[in-house]
């Protein structure tokens, strides 16, 4: 069983409860719900909530220790939420919010639409996308899908990137 499911999960402000197999968090942001695979047990005693697999089987203990931490990253975006946020690099890269769409103009013959969760607030500073949701989850999947669009390349650098990724940069021809 992994560390991180042995010591009990702090609620904080949250109020978390578990009814018929699915798990409930709500703060003071919003609320989450998450279904609870049925080889773990979660259990919520006042502030703290424990995960325990239900028997020992080897997917028990990997799930464990899996919603041990879906537990704590709802607990912590229900209160304050997670943020993201992606750097366009390029001559002419460009990004626009048009309705319930992000619009990316990086380098291909067309624009690439893609369409905003319910769950995320995006908005755009010069060529920076912010990324705002309390599900960590969908949002780190939806940051995963705008920088799939153009990933950075390693010779000029230009793409799409998280802020305060390093990209390795390769030094190419050289003249003899």
């Amino acid at each position: 069983m992994s560390r991180l499911a042995r010591k009990p999960i702090a609620a904080g402000k949250a109020t978390v409860s578990v009814n018929d197999g699915v798990l409930t968090v709500k703060g003071s942001k919003g609320t989450l719900t998450k279904r609870v695979h049925p080889t773990v047990a979660v259990s919520v005693a006042g502030s703290e909530v424990t995960v325990a697999p239900k028997n020992h089987s080897r997917l028990a203990k990997a799930l464990t220790g899996t919603f041990a931490s879906h537990v704590k990253n709802m607990t912590q975006g229900v209160e304050t939420p997670f943020l993201k946020k992606l750097i366009l690099e390029g001559v002419g890269y460009r990004v626009e919010i048009k309705g319930k769409d992000v619009v990316l103009t990086v380098g291909f013959s067309h624009t690439v639409p893609l369409t905003i969760p319910d769950d995320i607030t995006a908005t755009v500073e010069k060529n920076a996308i912010k990324l705002e949701s309390i599900n960590k989850e969908s949002l780190g999947q939806f940051a995963a899908n705008i920088r799939r669009v153009k990933p950075p390349e390693p010779y000029l650098g230009k793409g799409i990137r998280y802020e305060g990724e390093i990209i390795r940069r390769k030094q190419g021809k050289k003249a003899v």
